[in-house]
């Protein structure tokens, strides 16, 4: 069975999107279910992680958030029966690509998919769904009351998290990279407090923030990366989206918790000092930590439950692109690799 791989290029370091036949994979255990894929869900992968855990190999499988149907069942498999309706991710270290018709998947890698959730939708909510409770209950531990900045709002990721902190009672503000994020996200009103549109470049993310706090600053905030060095410093023509690191600190409130995706975070003194005046804290959002370690397992998918519920009940209302078919999922996987699309792109067979 054809699946998409990354071929990586030693000499120049990089890579392509390439069809293959599946070679030298291992036989299932006893707890693998055979899972015919009905849709997969296309992410940016991270090259340089997979590297840094020698897992590094020539052809690299893509596609791992995938939805379908059990074919088979392993003689130890306790959670599933052949024809249940499943949706999971598939693990760091796996050998099949997300993107072919059928594939072995370990029973512990995969939760039920509601009756009343499609295929598109499961697959293509359950990565960020687990990143945004991964950041507001596991890190940051959200609740009635709380004041939340979602920077990039209108991203997949930033929309499910506005949805879970409004349901959740927490007033919510939120960052526009662009006109149309910004329409997009005073839609959302009441989940919405406030929209700061950040695209002119003449916001106050700080003042603002203050502002609709009283003052007080901001409890939880989620940023989309930031800027470690002051604008006459770089060298760029780009404008300046993602907020300076000095202004995320200058708006948390006492006893705060900041989660960052910015893994090169750098603070200096003067910033630590700032942070443990106000008794805040800093949080590293790893999209793969609970695929590091099998430590907490149960928990991992119990929340890859919840967030099959939420869906289920409309509480999540996911930020999908049309399905695209198989043929275009090439094409479709190198505009995802080199972030040129807004919206989760899902493949369906």
């Amino acid at each position: 069975m054809k699946g998409l791989y990354y071929q990586l290029s030693p000499s120049e370091g990089e890579g392509t999107f390439v069809f293959q036949e599946r070679e030298h994979v291992p036989p299932p255990s006893e707890y693998h279910v055979k899972l015919q894929v009905k849709a997969c869900a296309l992410s940016c992968m991270n090259m340089k992680l997979v590297s840094e855990i020698k897992m590094e190999k020539e052809f690299v499988p893509v596609g791992r958030e995938v939805a379908g149907v059990i074919l088979e069942v392993g003689s130890k498999v306790s959670f599933f029966q052949q024809d249940d309706e499943v949706v999971g991710i598939l693990p760091l270290d796996s050998q099949e690509s997300g993107l072919c018709e059928v594939l072995w998947a370990h029973e512990h890698h995969l939760v039920p998919k509601p009756g009343k959730v499609t295929w598109v939708e499961s697959a293509g909510t359950i990565r960020d769904g687990l990143c945004v409770y991964t950041a507001l209950h596991f890190l940051a531990r959200l609740g009635p009351g709380k004041s939340v900045l979602v920077m990039d709002g209108a991203s997949p990721f930033g929309t499910l998290a506005i949805q879970l902190s409004h349901h959740r009672g927490a007033t919510v503000i939120a960052t526009a990279y662009s006109e149309e994020d910004k329409q997009y996200l005073e839609k959302l009103i009441p989940s919405v407090a406030r929209v700061i549109d950040m695209s002119k470049g003449n916001a106050n993310l700080a003042e603002s923030c203050l502002e609709e706090t009283g003052g007080l600053g901001v409890d939880i905030v989620l940023d989309a990366g930031v800027r470690l060095y002051n604008k006459e410093d770089l060298i760029t023509t780009k404008p300046q989206l993602v907020p300076h690191k000095h202004d995320i600190i200058t708006l948390l409130a006492i006893g705060s918790h900041w989660v960052t995706r910015e893994e090169n975070l750098q603070l200096d003194p003067p910033n630590s000092r700032s942070l443990f005046l106000k008794g805040a804290s800093l949080s590293f959002l790893n999209d793969e930590m609970w695929n590091l370690s099998n430590a907490q397992q149960g928990k991992y998918l119990h929340i890859l439950k919840d967030v099959m519920e939420k869906l289920s009940t409309g509480i999540f209302r996911p930020q999908l692109d049309e399905p695209v078919p198989l043929y275009e999922a090439k094409v479709v996987m190198e505009m995802v690799q080199k972030n040129e699309v807004r919206k989760r792109q899902v493949i369906q067979f």
